[in-house]
């Protein structure tokens, strides 16, 4: 489970909590009446059944919402079992009128501000309404003793207050929800942009690299085939060039395939810094005063675009440390990132076991482990000097 789906299932336990909270102030009214033996079974029951219809519709009225539909007919669904359970077990603000409460704080959520107090509003009115109508029936009342206009002030002010509160509450966590979902995927999309602009960088690379000999080869080829029946001898000359060409090209493009190529480390660090900002991924890069020695810096720029390209699809790190260093018997790269999930140290997918056999090409060898702290930590080292 990633990031945004635990944010998620956190969001949807926080509003559930609300409807549990329900059925214990539920409990706790049943067994008050029931104590003064003022317990009517059948009504209970029936609200009992409207107070489990109204529980079964509001998970996925939430899930919904998180979704971000609103579900209306759901909702007008849920408002009128709500509405019956508090009318038939009592519409007291401490009992089963926290039903209707309950049913508000999941009404008002992803609808507009106005509308939300609107609808904060006319279930104000319609709780004071019913406890006002069954005031001498209220567990509230009847336990203080209070008279109608005592009863009709405390009942409009608890009320009151749980329509003030808790939609707001409720609210609150969907636009904190909203917004965390809307970062995730705009970092998706910056991590896509990136991604797609490395592959644009080496497709260019790779027309610089073979274009030209390709382009020769068209052209030799044609003239070959034209001075076949005319200059025997011209047109060998120009297929011994074209077998030439073709072979060249070949190498060429197996090296730069295999990483083989010549890369300028400082222009890849470069590369890989901008791909990583552009993804959202702060980007430290440390590198030795000295330069390094001959033949390590093409071989750790290919090592440090697998590794980058590695944070970037496999990763939701939030920084990258890239740092080479080097003593007279062996060099270093380490790439440190956070927000990795934990794997098996050999689980390294194609690409980093790519760089591994690489490496052990020219007398290297590389670890990719998570570390104890949750980052992840990729370490390549080759000897001095190369033996590849």
């Amino acid at each position: 489970m990633n990031e945004i789906e635990r944010a998620r299932r956190y969001t949807w336990h926080v509003l559930v909590s609300g409807i549990a909270a329900t059925w214990g102030i539920i409990a706790i009214s049943i067994g008050v009446r029931l104590g003064e033996g003022r317990l009517d079974w059948w009504r209970i029951a029936l609200a009992l059944i409207a107070a489990i219809g109204f529980t079964y519709l509001c998970p996925r009225i939430i899930r919904a919402v998180l979704d971000r539909r609103y579900p209306t007919r759901l909702v007008v669904v849920a408002a009128v079992l709500a509405l019956a359970a508090a009318v038939l077990g009592g519409p007291d603000p401490t009992a089963w009128g926290f039903v209707l409460v309950a049913w508000l704080s999941i009404a008002t959520l992803h609808i507009p501000r106005r509308a939300s107090l609107l609808v904060a509003l006319g279930t104000w009115l319609v709780c004071v309404g019913a406890s006002a109508a069954a005031w001498r029936d209220n567990v509230f009342s009847g336990g203080l003793d209070l008279t109608f206009q005592e009863a009709l002030f405390f009942n409009a002010l608890i009320y009151g207050v749980f329509c003030v509160v808790v939609p707001p509450s409720n609210r609150l966590w969907v636009w904190i929800w909203m917004l965390a979902e809307e970062a995730h995927k705009g970092r998706e999309a910056h991590t896509k942009l990136a991604l797609a602009e490395e592959r644009l960088r080496f497709a260019r690379d790779l027309h610089d690299l073979v274009g030209h000999q390709l382009s020769a080869i068209a052209v030799k080829t044609e003239l070959a085939v034209r001075l076949s029946d005319v200059d025997g001898d011209a047109a060998k000359a120009e297929m011994s060039e074209v077998n030439a060409l073709t072979r060249k090209a070949l190498k060429e493009l197996r090296q730069a395939v295999r990483g083989y190529r010549e890369l300028d480390l400082a222009a890849e660090l470069n590369s890989v810094k901008g791909v990583l900002e552009a993804a959202g991924v702060r980007c430290e890069v440390l590198l030795p005063y000295r330069d390094l020695p001959p033949g390590v810096a093409p071989v750790f720029a290919y090592a440090v675009r697998e590794a980058v390209t590695n944070v970037l699809k496999h990763s939701t790190a939030t920084f990258c440390e890239i740092s080479i260093r080097f003593t007279e018997q062996e060099a270093e790269l380490v790439v440190r990132n956070d927000g990795v999930a934990r794997r098996q140290a050999v689980d390294l997918g194609s690409g980093l076991a790519g760089m591994g056999e690489r490496l052990a090409a020219v007398g290297g060898e590389m670890r990719a482990t998570p570390t104890a702290d949750g980052q992840f930590l990729l370490v390549a080292v080759v000897s001095l000097p190369l033996t590849g």
